[in-house]
């Protein structure tokens, strides 16, 4: 073939020039991309879905307020068609300055260290990012007797009023509406709300926060985190230290793993970071120079629980989001790093104040020490279950892991990664063949899985399912190696498929409750119907929903009822594992005593839960003729 045949082969390809490059205006830069500025966008069913980020960013701003000594209450309200308002009572946004500070980029007060030091925002993006993404966003500022209101539609003035005087006092009000095409079927849960608040109120001692009228504050900080938080009893008093730039609570509870909140100016970093990492190596630090003894890392922090809030100039986090720290520093410039702040702090106080509570020093000894002897007695069982788990690898294909590349922390996609528990190989062949095999994993179980409660670390050692289980996650050491960021329980609607839900959910009750606590753990909900005529496939996942698709595709339809995962082909699996996926995050409360929980569910008290059944018992319709009747009345 000759060189001028080869060209005409090649394919057609959009000119590249001037015309090409285009510039785009910054609130539609934030509609296209709204990932750079809120994360992921969700529907409301997770807490950490875009429209909660909204609210935060709002919020943020009113702390920031009260942190330099301006206004002690701030109230949020939520209407049911999904309007938010937020007042603050600082010192309101300066009255020639509404418009730019809520539309145009880069400009904000907290550039001015003199003016807010140590903010929780410092980009000047947050509040545009959602003004860009509400249908309605409306910013006034009450100064001095004066004040100033400006109405946008998606990023764009739609009206801005003259000055006016008030009897208002000073301080800023912004209300909001989220963008329905941005995110889409969403609605806002209360609960995420409230935990928010009381994240608020916890850190910031004398500030009130109102939602919907119900009051939030805090007299103890973040020692009352901690109590409202725990699930289980503390083996000695909370330690609680404090200086200006850090606050520290922690203790140590009677089961596995590690517990952890974080915050930095009063941002929840869920992802902790650069001052997380300092906390731990340095309690491990100073615990060994305290005992004189040089104590295995996982021994010392096996079942501590703590609180670490820390304020530091000028923060860098790896997100917009702020969910993860960056900062090596106190300030930008340098000087003092977290790792050596954080240490140093720990390596007088918390070695004071064991010197001074020697019950309390001797009880965390005897759980370093408890923790000690159970790994060694294990030790041996560990070797034996890593060789087994060797062999089996390379005979069974338990585990078809995605293919990013996890260990990479500045993968953009690092938190959309998700692992499927499956029962049966037609679910899990379904599940593979659909998934995205970038992000999401499967794990496939092999019948039911054993109760574990009651039991010791060793079991996991000595069941295959369950170490290697155990090893796919790589959580053997702690959550801090999770592989994935979702772990999704997918298993049949029916009476099998709920015990073994219940026993996965036992299991990480049992060894791995910070994997439930930092809310990694799922329920995927799949479709009990399909309903579909020639032009339209409707799937529903409840009896409401499947007669309502009834009533809209009209008489000629066809209905079938789905008895387990097994009977949805792959194709049809794209639907329910993709963007739209339906998932119900296992949660638990402070007031849920884990092992009460679990002596309740999963103990040998039959009776008491026979009577609980029977007592709660709720008797219907045979299904399949209430079927019948659905169908033939919608015929009809």
């Amino acid at each position: 073939m000759s060189d001028s045949e080869d060209l005409t082969t090649q394919p057609s390809v959009a000119s590249y020039g001037e015309d090409s490059i285009k510039t785009l205006e910054w609130q539609e830069h934030i509609r296209r991309r709204p990932g750079m500025y809120i994360g992921k966008l969700g529907d409301g069913t997770q807490a950490d879905d875009g429209i909660y980020v909204l609210i935060k960013e709002v919020i943020d701003n009113s702390i920031d307020e009260f942190m330099m000594g301006f206004g002690k209450r701030i109230d949020v309200t939520l209407s049911p068609d999904g309007h938010v308002s937020v007042r603050d009572f600082g010192r309101g946004i300066p009255l020639g300055s509404v418009v730019d500070v809520a539309s145009k980029m880069n400009t904000g007060g907290k550039y001015d260290n003199a003016v807010f030091q140590k903010s929780i925002g410092l980009n000047g993006v947050g509040i545009k990012a959602v003004n860009a993404l509400s249908t309605s966003f409306t910013v006034t500022a009450f100064r001095d007797g004066q004040m100033k209101c400006v109405e946008f539609s998606r990023g764009k003035v739609s009206s801005e009023h003259p000055l006016e005087e008030t009897s208002e006092k000073n301080g800023t009000l912004v209300q909001f509406t989220p963008d329905a095409e941005i995110f889409e079927n969403y609605a806002f849960r209360d609960e995420f709300i409230i935990q928010m608040l009381k994240n608020y109120s916890y850190l910031n001692r004398g500030l009130t926060l109102t939602f919907n009228g119900e009051k939030f504050q805090s007299q103890n900080g973040v020692v009352d985190l901690m109590t409202d938080n725990m699930t289980e009893d503390p083996l000695y008093p909370i330690i609680h230290l404090e200086t200006a730039d850090l606050e520290i609570a922690m203790t140590h509870c009677d089961h596995y793993g590690e517990e952890y909140y974080t915050f930095v100016n009063g941002q929840h970093t869920t992802q902790g970071g650069t001052h997380l990492q300092a906390f731990k190596e340095a309690v491990v630090k100073t615990l060994r120079d305290y005992y004189g003894k040089n104590y295995d890392v996982a021994d010392i922090r096996s079942g501590l629980t703590a609180v670490v809030s820390i304020r530091i100039q000028e923060p860098v986090f790896e997100s917009q989001t702020k969910t993860k720290l960056g900062s090596k520093d106190m300030s930008p410039e340098g000087g003092v790093s977290i790792r050596a702040f954080v240490g140093d702090f720990l390596a007088e106080n918390l070695d004071n104040y064991l010197r001074r509570n020697l019950d309390t020093a001797d009880v965390i000894n005897r759980k370093i020490v408890d923790s000690e002897k159970e790994r060694k007695a294990i030790s041996g069982i560990q070797k034996e279950a890593r060789e087994k788990a060797k062999k089996a690898n390379l005979h069974n294909k338990k585990l078809r892991d995605c293919t990013i590349h996890l260990t990479d922390a500045n993968n953009d996609r690092r938190e959309e990664t998700a692992i499927f528990i499956t029962e049966g190989d037609s679910a899990s062949g379904s599940i593979t063949k659909s998934r995205d095999a970038k992000t999401q994993a499967v794990f496939s179980l092999r019948g039911k899985p054993l109760n574990t409660f009651g039991l010791r670390r060793d079991t996991i050692y000595k069941n295959e399912e369950f170490f290697l289980l155990q090893s796919a996650l790589n959580i053997e050491d702690g959550i801090d190696g999770l592989r994935y960021n979702k772990i999704i329980i997918a298993t049949d609607a029916d009476v099998d498929g709920m015990h073994i839900r219940l026993l996965m959910i036992t299991f990480f009750l049992q060894f791995f409750p910070e994997v439930i606590k930092n809310g990694h753990l799922f329920i995927l909900q799949t479709p009990l119907f399909r309903v579909r005529n020639k032009k339209k496939t409707l799937y529903c996942y409840s009896e409401e929903e499947r007669d309502k698709a009834a009533k809209q595709l009209g008489a000629q339809r066809e209905i079938t009822r789905f008895k387990g995962l097994g009977e949805i082909n792959w194709q049809e699996f794209k639907e329910f594992i993709g963007p739209g996926i339906r998932l119900d995050t296992v949660t638990l409360k402070s007031s849920d005593s884990v092992h009460e929980l679990l002596e309740f569910y999963m103990g040998k008290n039959t009776s008491s839960r026979q009577n609980f059944i029977i007592d709660n018992l709720v008797i219907e319709e045979d299904l399949i003729d209430k079927d019948l009747l659905v169908l033939q009345g919608n015929e009809e």
